[in-house]
């Protein structure tokens, strides 16, 4: 395998790469002279013709140089009537584009910030790709909108391919289908990507090999395979056609008893893997137990750092005085640890963050006393009547830091909790009645507070998303993100 590795991955690559360039020509010429309002509709005509069978072409020798040497695909392809949307999953590696090909290259939806990138940005502009950017909240909307427009044209558009899950996956289990592929409410047909070869060289996720790593793998094999397989289109009920959530699960649902793996609620945000559960997401691996690890193998025991953070009052601290604070020397290990929590414009942090981590980690602390350190640290004066309340941004900034919950769903949950709107806020008896005795986000706090020690460690999250995560979860670990060593 090694030797094949040396003589077969740098000549296949190397081949690749000029295809890619090739690709370059035939991708310019389709829309080149042409306006953004001409963009604005399919092309067609001699531009069609020429430049789409040619990048199909080059496209397919370019799998072939890296290794692919067979496609092949079981079921057929509905057409853009019977169809006007296209979803694959699993979505593995960054080799699933290869699924266009048997699909006759049908739109996409890819970042806008792609277009910058050479070739890339060249064959999106050919594809007349649907773009959204990450900076421009109104983007994700124009998007919905191109989508709706794209798929409810009666066929005038080719397809629209997307990969529901959002980021890749180790195959074991299928993430939670973002909606934007359902929105439409129109009929979609699932298609399923198989890389059935004896080696996986292929799977490029969470905590896996890099780029450089999988690409020298996979162009060290002799052959690779790849199965496309065409499942019946779905026909969305008239619930479905309304909620495009309802719509994704059950498609997903779906794709995930043909592929016989469990169907998850995991997702991911940013870069960081959550779960629902209830009205909550929050992380597999919240950050809280990486920093603990950082500071043990430091040498650093938290119960014995006096952090002196005063209740209720925000002070921002810089890099030096965390070090100060903790007694931290080494400077890798002093940046490690700070970049755990969240920086202001100016790069300094929130003692009351640090004060409440420590706490959190240190294994002397009782639930109960924990949770009222909590509320003690982030509560604020109520502006009308006496007493201490704890509002959206403190109840959002401890569920961070103790859960790895992304904010927006703190904040949603937060505004459940009060019953009267986010402007008002939870007293300690209602926040510790949440923390400590709700039969779901109690065992939640009690689970993630006390974390293993194991470095493989993972959480036993409860189950309470819904029934079908009972299978993914198994005994509460989640299977769906790949880490190193699995």
């Amino acid at each position: 395998f090694c030797l094949l590795g040396v003589l077969l991955a740098p000549i296949r690559v190397l081949l690749a790469f000029i295809i890619l360039f090739l690709l370059w020509p035939f991708a310019w010429l389709q829309v080149a002279g042409l306006t953004e309002e001409q963009l604005q509709e399919p092309v067609t005509g001699w531009r069609k013709t020429v430049c789409h069978n040619g990048v199909l072409g080059l496209s397919r020798l370019l799998f072939f140089f890296l290794g692919f040497l067979r496609i092949r695909v079981r079921g057929q392809r509905a057409s853009r009537l019977q169809a006007p949307v296209l979803v694959a999953a699993p979505h593995s590696t960054f080799f699933d584009p290869i699924v266009l090909l048997p699909c006759d290259l049908p739109k996409v939806v890819s970042r806008a910030e792609n277009l910058s990138v050479p070739v890339i940005g060249a064959l999106l502009r050919f594809n007349q790709a649907i773009l959204v950017s990450r900076h421009d909240p109104a983007s994700r909307r124009r998007v919905v909108e191109e989508v709706r427009r794209r798929a409810t044209s009666g066929g005038k558009w080719p397809q629209v391919l997307f990969f529901p899950e959002g980021t890749c996956s180790n195959k074991k289990a299928l993430l939670k289908f973002k909606p934007g592929a359902f929105i439409a409410g129109v009929p979609v047909q699932p298609v399923l990507i198989r890389y059935p070869n004896s080696l996986d060289t292929t799977s490029w996720a969470w905590r896996g090999p890099g780029v450089l790593k999988v690409l020298w793998l996979t162009a060290s094999q002799p052959c690779s395979i790849v199965d496309v397989e065409f499942l019946p289109v779905y026909q969305p009920s008239p619930e479905e056609s309304r909620d495009p959530t309802l719509y994704a699960n059950n498609v997903q649902q779906v794709m995930a008893q043909a592929l016989g793996i469990p169907a998850t609620e995991c997702e991911f945000v940013g870069s960081l893997p959550v779960i629902v559960v209830g009205r909550l997401k929050v992380a597999l691996e919240p950050q809280l137990w990486e920093l603990g690890k950082v500071l043990r193998k430091a040498g650093l025991s938290p119960g014995c750092v006096d952090t002196g953070a005063e209740p209720g009052r925000s002070r921002m601290i810089s890099q030096e005085e965390f070090a100060r604070q903790l007694q931290l020397l080494d400077p890798q290990t002093v940046a490690g640890a700070f970049s755990y929590f969240q920086q202001d414009a100016s790069g300094l942090v929130d003692f009351r963050d640090v004060a409440l981590a420590l706490a959190a980690l240190d294994g002397g602390r009782s639930l109960e006393d924990l949770t009222h350190l909590a509320f003690e640290l982030f509560a604020e004066e109520q502006a009308e009547g006496p007493g201490r309340l704890l509002y959206q941004d403190g109840f959002s900034t401890i569920l961070h830091l103790l859960l790895g919950s992304p904010r927006p769903a703190a904040m949603t949950l937060h505004a459940e909790l009060c019953q009267a709107g986010p402007g008002h806020g939870l007293s300690l008896c209602q926040f510790q009645n949440f923390s400590l005795h709700d039969p779901l986000y109690g065992k939640l706090f009690s689970t993630y507070l006390r974390p293993p020690h194991s470095p493989r460690g993972t959480a036993q999250v409860p189950d309470g998303s819904s029934p079908r995560s009972r299978t993914a979860l198994g005994n509460g670990t989640v299977q769906a993100p790949k880490q190193k060593g699995d």
